[in-house]
C-alpha cells in the first residue's frame, strides 16, 4: 500500500530527500548503464570558467540542456553527458594580475612564465566544489567524473592537430591588424569579444581645425570622440559625392569647409553663418593641410600625409562630413590610408600607444598618461593653439572588455590569423543544414554576422593558454607547425609531460634549410579557439576515440545564451567548416537574457537580483526551472527575473498537482479501510472507462503526451509548460472536483475504482512525462505510486526511479475528440454562469431554480444535454433547459467588428462602417449568418470580419441574469426558494465544519463525532441546523450531535464562528460508543445471544452469485463481540454483509425498512440498532418486492453464548460474555465440534486463559 500523503509538503525538503536516494541507487549512471546499447544522442556541453560562481544565465542554459538530455534518454537514446571546464585565458590571467599587482609584461618578464602559470593552475578550479553542488542541487544530471579541461595536455594536443589541419590548408597567416584592445588584460580581442558588453557612456566630443596649405585663413573641421587619437592623425576623409560648403563664422570671421547636411552641427541658426561656396567632396581630394601635432610630421614628406582623402563611409549622420584619421587606431581609417598610400603593409607602425593603453616617447607631451585620461589635457593644448572650435560631450554605446569592464581602445596589433572572410559561402549553408530555436537568430542575426565573416585573430599575446605550435626560423621564412606531442618530441628531441608555455618556450627545432634555430612563437590561442575546438580534443580526436566521434559528429543538440552567437556558436560552425565542411551541431537552442527584475544587468556590486540558492531553499529547483522555461528567455529574449514568478510557479502548478495525487491517496486508503476495496493499476482498466469524466480526462492526457512528444521533437520548450498549467487546471479544478462523490464511493464501489484507475493512470502518464522537466518532484509522487502498479509490470524492467521509465507512448485510441469538445462546452458554460452567481454575489453553495443555455447550433445543445449533470451538479442549480428560441427569453443577436481585420481593411472608412455594423438589427443579423456576407456602406462584408454576439433584453423584472461569450448565451434564474436558502446555509456550515476538519489534519477515515451549537437559538442558523442534520451528516460521512458534548471522547479541536448573525460553536471529539446511554441490559438465559446484533436480509436480486455463495438470503451481523468490543463504523458493518453474501466489489447500503427508504447512516449509534432486521441492498439495482421479515427480536441464525469463567477482561472489554455463530447466513456454513472451537479461539485474544462454552 502507498504510504500516507501529508496535507502539505516542503518542496525543497522533499527534494534534498531525492538527492539522497539518486545518490544511493546511483541513479544517473544507472541510467547510462540501461541505455548503453541504444542508439547514441551526442550532446556537446560549452565549457563555463570555474573561476566565478555559476549565475541566472548558467542555470538556465543548465535547465535547458538537462531537461533535453533526459528526455532523448527517455526517449530511448543513449546520452552522454559530460562537464567541460574552461581553464584557460584572460579570467584566470586578470585574476591572478589583480591579486599579484601585475601591471604589464614586464612584471611577468620579473616573475618567470613558469611560476606566473603555477599561479593561474591554482585557481583555475577554485568553484569547481561550488559548480557541482549548484548543479547537482538544480537537479542537472552531467558526469563530473569524466570530464575534461581545456588545461589537459591531452585536449591541448587535439587543438594544436585543428590549428595544424588549418595551417596545412593555408588558412594560417600573420599580419597585423586594427582590433579591439584591452589595456587592462594587455591583449586584443575578437570582433565577437567586443560585441559582448557594450555600455552608455559619455565621452568628450571636440570639432578641431585643420587650415589647408594652399590657403591657412581657410580650415577644414573635423569632430572626434576620441580626443587621445588626434596626437596620431595622418589624413582627413569626406565623402566623395556629398556636398560641402566654405561658410564664414559671422561673429568671429573664421573660414571653416564641412558638409552642408551637418552644418547644424555647429551653428544654431542660418544666421550665424554665411555660404561662401558649394562643391561636393571630390572637389577637396588631394588638398593638403597643417599637421595638427608635431609628432609625425615627418610622415608629410616621406608618406605625403596630411592630405584630404575620399570615401564613401563618411555619412551625414554624425559629427561634421569630415573625419579625422589616426591609421592605427581605427579599422576604416587603416583601410583608406593604406589604399591611399599613405601607410604600407610592411612600414613601421605609428602607433604611439603601448599594450597597457599609456603614450609611448614618441608623443613627448604626454607620455606615459594613460590616453583616456590625456583626452582633457590634449583639449586644453588644441584650445591655447587656437585649433579648438568646439567643445561638448557626447552620450553613446560604447564597447567595454567583458573580463576587466574597462573601456576598450582600437589599436593594430600583429597577430596570427586564420582566413574566414572567403568561407563565407560555405558557412552559411553550413548554417542552413542546421535547426534553430528560435528561428530568427539563425536566419538573421548568425546569419547577417556570417556573410559579414571577417579573419579570425587567434593569437594573444598572454602566458596561460595553449601555445601556438608554430616555430620559427629568426628571419620568419622557415616555420613549422607541430599538430601532436609525439611530433614535437621527435623534432625536439625531448620528452613532453606538459604543453604549456613554461614546458615548450624553451625547446627548439632545427631549420631544414640552414636557418639556424627554429623558435616557438610567444603567443597562446585566444580561448574561443579552444572551445571551438571542444568536439575533437574533448575525445582526445583523432589520437583517440576516431570512431566514437565520427559515429556521434555532428552533436546532435548543444544549447547556450544569445551572447554564443558570435562566440562559442561561430568558432564551432568555422572549425568544423574548415576541418570537415560539415555543421558542428544538429539542433541548437539560444537562449536569451535573465535581467534583474527592473531590467538591469545582474550585479554583485548593486546587489539587484536574489542569490540563486536563496531561491532554490525557499522554493525548490523544481519550481525555479519550470519559472525559467516558462519564459521568454527561451525564445531569445529577455527575462527580468522576479523572484514571485517562482513562488507562482508553487502556487499554481505544483500545489494544485501535489493535491490531486494527494487527494487520490487518500481515497485509496479510503477504499480500502471502508469498502475493503485492494487497490492495483492496471492499464487495461483505464480502457474500460465508460463515465463521461473519465474519457475525458484520460483523452486530454493523451492528448497532452501526444503534443509533449511533438513539441519536444521540435525543441520548444516554451510551449510544454502552458500546457501542463492547463492540464493541472483541467485535472484538479475539473476532473477531481466534478468526481469528488464517486471517488469517496457514493456511487458505488465499482464506480470509485474506475474514477480511482482513471485517476492514477493520469497522474502516472503525467510524472513520466514531466520528469524531465520536473525531475524532483516527479520522483517524489513516483516512488509512492509505483507501489500500486501491478506486480506483472515491476517484472518487466527496473522500477527504481521515475527515470528509469521509458516516456509513454500515446495511447490515441483513447483520444476522443467528440469527448474533449463536450466537455469543452460544458467547462464553458459553468464558467458563465459563476460570472453570473459572482455579479449576484450568490455563492455556489446556495442552490438555484434552473439555467437556460441558448445556442442557434442544436449539436451544441445535444452536447450540453449529455454533460448536463455535471453542469448541474458544478453550477448547483435544479433544473438545465436548452433553447434555440432566443426571442422567447428576449435575446437578440448583435454585431460587432473584428478591429484589427477591418481596421486594417478599412483605414478611414472604419468609423462609420463600425457604427453601421453596431446598429445591424437582429434580422439583419439573422439573414448574415445564413448568407455568410453582408454590405455595408458600399463594404462587402465576409464572415470573418464580423463577430455575432447575443444580447440579452429581459429587463428588470426578468427573474434572470445573462452571460455570453459571444458563442452562447447563459441565462440564470437568481430567485431561489426559502427551502434552497436554507440548504445553501447548511451547505456553508459543512464548510465551515470541513475546514475546521482539515485544520485540525484529519483524514477523511478518521472516526469523529461533530458536535454543534447555535447561539441564540432564537436565530434562523438553529432551525436550519435541525432541520438539514441529516444532510449535514450525510456531507460529512460522521454524527453530528447537538452540546451538551458528553464525556465520552478526547476533544480533538474545537472554534467558534460567526455566521448569518448568530455563533456557530463546532467540536470534534474522537468518536467512541455512548455505552452508558444506549446499553442494553445482558439477557439472563439463552433465548437470546448474549451481545447486540442485528438480523440482515438482502433484497436485491440478480446478482452474480461469486463461487461458493450462500443461497440463503438471511443472515446476522454482531454489533460487539465479545460483549463491549463494539463494531467501530457502519461502514465495518456493510464490509461484514458484503463478506457474508459474497457481494465484494459491489456497493451495498442498509436499509431499517424493507422499503428502502431510511438508510443507516453513518451517524447511527450502533448498539441502538439491537435485535433489528436491516435490509441489504446493491446499489443501482432494483429491489425485490417490499416485504418485512418477521423476527420478533430473535436470531435469525443458530448460535451458542460463551463465557468467562477465571480470569480479567482485558483490552478495554467490558464484560466475559461472546457468542459463536453455528451458522451464517441461515442454513449455510454449519459448524461441527472442531470447528466450533476454532471459532471459540479469537476471544482469546480479548479474554484470559480459560474459555467454557
Amino acid at each position: 500500500m502507498a504510504d500516507a500523503s501529508s496535507d502539505s509538503i516542503n518542496f525543497p525538503k522533499a527534494e534534498e530527500e531525492i538527492l539522497e536516494l539518486w545518490e544511493k541507487l546511483d541513479v544517473f549512471k544507472s541510467c547510462l548503464k540501461q541505455s548503453k546499447n541504444k542508439p547514441r544522442f551526442s550532446f556537446y556541453d560549452g565549457p563555463p570558467f570555474a573561476t566565478g560562481l555559476p549565475h541566472y544565465g548558467h542555470i538556465l542554459a543548465g535547465t535547458i540542456k538537462d531537461i533535453v538530455t533526459r528526455f532523448a534518454h527517455q526517449s530511448g537514446f543513449h546520452v552522454e553527458r559530460r562537464f567541460g571546464w574552461d581553464t584557460h585565458g584572460l579570467p584566470v590571467e586578470f585574476e591572478i594580475d589583480k591579486t599579484l599587482g601585475i601591471k604589464g609584461p614586464q612584471d611577468v618578464a620579473r616573475m618567470g612564465i613558469d611560476k606566473y602559470n603555477d599561479e593561474c593552475r591554482k585557481i583555475v578550479m577554485r568553484y569547481a566544489d561550488d559548480w557541482k553542488y549548484i548543479v547537482n542541487r538544480m537537479g542537472r544530471w552531467i558526469d563530473f567524473d569524466n570530464d575534461y579541461k581545456t588545461l589537459y595536455p591531452w585536449f591541448m594536443e587535439s587543438i594544436w592537430w585543428v590549428f595544424k589541419q588549418l595551417y596545412d590548408k593555408g588558412l594560417v597567416y600573420r599580419g597585423f591588424k586594427v582590433m579591439p584592445f584591452s589595456t587592462a588584460c594587455t591583449t586584443p580581442l575578437s570582433n565577437f569579444e567586443s560585441g559582448q558588453n557594450y555600455k552608455e557612456v559619455v565621452d568628450p566630443a571636440v570639432m578641431v581645425s585643420f587650415p589647408l596649405d594652399e590657403d591657412p585663413s581657410v580650415s577644414m573641421i573635423a569632430w572626434t570622440t576620441t580626443p587621445w587619437t588626434l596626437p596620431s592623425n595622418l589624413s582627413l576623409c569626406v565623402n566623395p559625392v556629398l556636398e560641402y560648403v566654405k561658410v564664414r563664422e559671422n561673429a568671429s570671421g573664421k573660414v571653416y569647409i564641412m558638409m552642408e547636411a551637418r552644418l547644424l552641427a555647429l551653428f544654431k541658426k542660418a544666421e550665424d553663418y554665411t555660404v561662401l561656396a558649394k562643391f561636393s567632396g571630390r572637389d577637396l581630394k588631394d588638398k593638403s593641410y597643417a599637421p595638427l601635432f608635431p609628432y609625425f610630421a615627418h610622415m608629410k614628406v616621406e608618406r605625403g600625409a596630411f592630405r584630404i582623402l575620399c570615401d564613401d563611409y563618411v555619412t551625414a549622420e554624425s559629427g561634421t562630413g569630415v573625419v579625422h584619421q589616426a591609421p592605427y587606431f581605427g579599422e576604416d581609417d587603416y583601410r583608406v590610408c593604406l589604399a591611399n598610400g599613405i601607410i604600407t603593409k610592411d612600414m613601421q607602425m605609428i602607433c604611439p600607444v603601448d599594450d597597457s593603453g599609456c603614450f609611448t616617447h614618441e608623443v613627448v607631451d604626454f607620455e606615459g598618461m594613460y590616453v583616456k585620461d590625456a583626452d582633457k589635457l590634449i583639449v586644453k593644448k588644441l584650445k591655447q593653439e587656437d585649433r579648438l572650435v568646439h567643445q561638448s560631450t557626447v552620450k553613446h554605446s560604447y564597447p567595454f572588455c567583458w573580463r576587466s569592464e574597462t573601456p576598450l581602445i582600437y589599436r593594430a596589433v600583429p597577430s596570427w590569423f586564420i582566413r574566414v572572410e572567403h568561407l563565407s559561402e560555405q558557412l552559411l549553408k553550413n548554417n542552413q543544414q542546421t535547426y534553430w530555436v528560435p528561428d530568427f537568430v539563425k536566419e538573421r542575426r548568425f546569419a547577417n554576422w556570417l556573410r559579414e565573416a571577417r579573419d579570425w585573430a587567434v593569437s594573444r599575446n598572454r602566458y596561460w593558454g595553449t601555445p601556438i605550435p608554430l616555430w620559427v626560423s629568426d628571419d620568419g621564412e622557415e616555420v613549422v607547425c607541430v599538430g601532436s606531442i609525439e611530433e614535437l618530441e621527435r623534432l625536439s628531441g625531448s620528452k613532453i609531460d606538459d604543453l604549456h608555455r613554461e614546458s615548450v618556450d624553451d625547446l627548439t627545432i632545427a631549420s631544414r634549410c640552414g636557418k639556424g634555430t627554429l623558435r616557438r612563437v610567444s603567443e597562446v590561442f585566444d580561448c574561443w579557439f579552444e572551445s571551438g575546438s571542444m568536439p575533437y580534443a574533448q575525445m582526445h580526436y583523432p589520437f583517440e576515440n576516431k570512431k566514437e566521434f565520427e559515429d556521434s559528429f555532428p552533436a546532435d543538440f548543444i544549447a547556450e545564451g544569445i551572447d554564443q552567437t558570435r562566440g562559442w556558436f561561430y568558432t564551432l560552425l568555422v572549425l568544423s567548416t574548415t576541418l570537415f565542411d560539415r555543421p558542428p551541431f544538429k539542433n541548437l537552442i539560444v537562449n536569451g537574457l535573465v535581467l534583474a527584475a527592473d531590467g538591469q544587468k545582474m550585479s554583485k556590486r548593486k546587489k539587484n537580483y536574489p542569490d540563486p540558492l536563496t531561491v532554490v531553499r525557499k522554493y525548490g529547483a523544481d519550481a525555479l526551472r519550470l519559472y525559467l522555461i516558462n519564459s521568454p528567455v527561451v525564445r531569445a529574449e529577455s527575462l527580468r527575473f522576479k523572484e514571485d514568478g517562482v513562488r507562482d510557479v508553487l502556487k499554481d502548478v505544483f500545489l494544485p498537482w501535489y493535491n490531486a495525487y494527494r487527494f487520490l491517496l487518500q481515497n485509496i486508503q479510503r477504499a480500502q479501510k471502508v469498502d475493503g476495496l485492494r487497490f492495483v493499476y492496471k492499464p487495461s482498466e483505464v480502457d474500460k472507462a465508460s463515465n463521461v469524466m473519465d474519457r475525458w480526462i484520460l483523452s486530454f492526457t493523451q492528448s497532452l503526451v501526444l503534443f509533449v512528444r511533438r513539441e519536444m521533437a521540435a525543441y520548444r520548450l516554451y510551449t510544454v509548460v502552458p500546457w501542463l498549467v492547463k492540464f493541472v487546471d483541467n485535472l484538479t479544478n475539473w476532473y477531481v472536483r466534478s468526481n469528488r462523490k464517486r471517488f469517496k464511493g457514493e456511487a458505488g464501489l465499482e464506480e470509485c475504482h474506475q474514477a480511482l484507475q482513471t485517476l492514477f493512470s493520469v497522474l502516472f502518464d503525467m510524472v513520466v512525462i514531466m520528469a524531465p522537466f520536473t525531475p524532483f518532484l516527479t520522483e517524489h509522487l513516483y516512488q509512492n505510486l509505483c507501489k500500486l502498479l501491478d506486480p506483472e509490470m515491476l517484472k518487466e524492467q527496473d522500477m527504481g526511479s521515475v527515470h528509469y521509465l521509458m516516456l509513454p507512448q500515446p495511447r490515441e485510441a483513447l483520444i476522443d475528440s467528440v469527448i474533449e469538445r463536450k466537455v469543452a462546452r460544458m467547462q464553458a458554460l459553468i464558467e458563465l454562469g459563476r460570472v453570473v452567481r459572482d455579479r449576484k454575489t450568490l455563492p455556489t453553495k446556495y442552490p438555484l431554480p434552473e439555467v437556460v443555455v441558448i445556442h442557434k447550433d442544436q449539436q451544441y445543445l445535444d452536447d450540453v444535454v449529455d454533460v448536463q449533470a455535471y453542469v448541474l451538479e458544478e453550477l448547483n442549480v435544479r433544473l438545465l433547459t436548452t433553447s434555440r428560441d432566443k426571442e422567447k427569453y428576449g435575446v437578440q443577436l448583435r454585431a460587432e467588428p473584428d478591429h484589427k481585420v477591418l481596421g486594417a481593411r478599412l483605414k478611414g472608412d472604419f468609423k462609420p462602417v463600425m457604427a453601421a455594423i453596431q446598429a445591424l438589427s437582429d434580422s439583419q443579423v439573422e439573414d448574415f449568418l445564413k448568407s455568410k456576407d453582408i454590405e455595408v456602406l458600399g463594404h462587402k462584408l465576409a464572415e470573418n470580419d464580423l463577430r455575432i454576439m447575443y444580447s440579452f433584453t429581459g429587463g428588470s423584472t426578468s427573474k434572470y441574469e445573462a452571460h455570453s461569450d459571444d458563442d452562447v448565451l447563459v441565462l440564470l434564474d437568481v430567485t431561489p426558494s426559502q427551502a434552497m436558502i436554507d440548504e445553501g446555509v447548511a451547505r456553508e456550515v459543512v464548510n465551515r465544519i470541513q475546514k475546521l476538519r482539515k485544520k485540525a489534519k484529519l483524514l477523511p477515515t478518521d472516526d469523529i463525532t461533530v458536535y454543534c451549537d447555535v447561539m441564540p437559538k432564537t436565530e434562523e442558523l438553529h432551525r436550519v441546523v435541525e432541520q438539514h442534520t441529516d444532510y449535514i451528516e450525510t456531507a460529512l460521512k460522521q454524527p453530528l450531535r447537538p452540546y451538551p458534548i458528553p464525556f465520552i471522547g478526547d476533544i480533538i479541536i474545537k472554534e467558534k464562528t460567526e455566521m448569518k448573525g448568530a455563533t456557530l460553536e463546532m467540536t470534534v471529539v474522537k468518536r467512541q460508543v455512548d455505552h452508558h446511554l444506549h446499553y442494553p441490559a445482558a439477557p439472563t438465559d439463552d433465548s437470546t445471544p448474549v451481545v447486540c446484533f442485528v438480523n440482515l436480509h438482502l433484497c436485491t436480486p440478480g446478482v452474480p452469485a461469486a463461487p461458493g455463495a450462500a443461497a440463503s438470503r438471511d443472515a446476522l451481523l454482531f454489533l460487539e463481540n465479545p460483549r463491549g468490543d463494539v463494531v467501530s463504523s457502519v461502514a465495518e458493518l456493510v464490509q461484514q454483509a458484503s463478506v457474508i453474501f459474497s457481494l465484494n466489489g459491489t456497493a451495498v447500503k442498509l436499509y431499517k425498512s424493507a422499503e428502502l427508504t431510511e438508510e443507516v447512516l453513518p451517524s447511527v449509534d450502533l448498539l441502538s440498532l439491537n435485535s433489528l432486521t436491516l435490509y441489504a441492498s446493491v446499489a443501482g439495482r432494483p429491489p425485490t418486492s417490499a416485504h418485512a421479515i418477521a423476527t420478533n427480536g430473535d436470531a435469525v441464525c443458530k448460535y451458542v453464548n460463551v463465557e468467562l469463567l477465571d480470569g480479567v477482561p482485558r483490552n478495554g472489554v467490558s464484560g466475559a460474555l461472546g457468542c459463536v455463530l453455528l451458522e451464517n447466513p441461515r442454513g449455510e456454513n454449519v459448524l461441527n465440534a472442531d470447528q466450533l472451537l476454532n471459532e471459540v479461539q479469537p476471544l482469546r485474544y480479548l479474554w484470559t486463559d480459560y474459555i467454557s462454552a
